[in-house]
């Protein structure tokens, strides 16, 4: 993790995004996992003909799973607006995000991070990632389109 990646809310939310988001090719793994608490576990929640299923996953798996995309495809996820909750060392933040192939090109994908963070003795870190993606029948709500 670097220096300020922990120091706020902001930062480590940021720093995900920026770690994630590139042209195509490598993205820095090493940070990416520097982000992440002891446990922590990124989850996207899948539509299936089924209906939702959350989809588990460690920093790790992520990496593995996300890094052989990023590989061949540039990836550019920014966020649109968040609210924030926090309490003594604990913080919520409901992160909008838009997601593009290219910076400044229509986004592909919007949805919500739905991040946890933890305050140790180092900083912040993401404790847990949960997420859902715009769909039909999905609309991102107005009031997660303004910040706070």
């Amino acid at each position: 993790m670097r220096a300020a990646d922990g120091d706020s809310v902001d930062t480590i939310v940021r720093a995900v995004y920026d770690v994630i988001s590139g042209p195509a090719g490598a993205r820095d793994w090493v940070r990416f996992r520097s982000l992440f608490a002891d446990g922590a576990r990124l989850i996207p929640v899948r539509s299936t003909p089924d209906g939702p299923i959350p989809s588990v996953m460690t920093p790790e798996d992520y990496a593995k799973r996300a890094g052989s995309n990023f590989e061949k495809n540039a990836f550019y996820e920014s966020e649109m607006s968040r609210r924030v909750e926090t309490f003594g060392n604990i913080a919520h933040v409901f992160s909008t995000y838009e997601s593009r192939r290219a910076p400044g090109e229509k986004p592909f994908a919007r949805g919500i991070n739905s991040f946890q963070l933890v305050k140790d003795a180092k900083g912040w870190k993401v404790m847990t990632i949960l997420w859902d993606s715009e769909r039909e029948g999905n609309p991102i709500p107005d009031k997660y389109l303004k910040g706070n």
